[in-house]
């Protein structure tokens, strides 16, 4: 796991979202989240460079946002609310 992610693990049960302010996919993510009652911390990577980094670094360059982050260590880039709730299930 790349240990720049180590600031952004969320707590078991929970995740982390990066995000920007201007990405339809990420309101349309955390809204989905919000319904159903999904807790996650939001990370906005034209506030927080080292975050912007981060995601770069996950997405092979790309600052691809919504990128989530698992308690785990594992990642999802703009996965959708079935995928974020099944991996938490799971």
């Amino acid at each position: 796991m790349d240990p720049r992610l180590d600031p952004y693990l969320p707590q078991a049960g929970t995740v982390t979202v990066f995000t920007t302010n201007w990405c339809g996919f990420c309101r349309r993510l955390k809204f989905q989240l919000d319904r159903d009652g999904v807790s996650y911390t939001e990370v906005d990577i034209d506030e927080d460079p080292a975050a912007g980094d981060v995601v770069a670094a996950i997405n092979g360059g790309n600052r691809t946002v919504p990128t989530v982050v698992f308690a785990d260590g594992s990642t999802a880039t703009n996965p959708d609310r079935r995928e974020v709730s099944d991996r938490l299930d799971g």
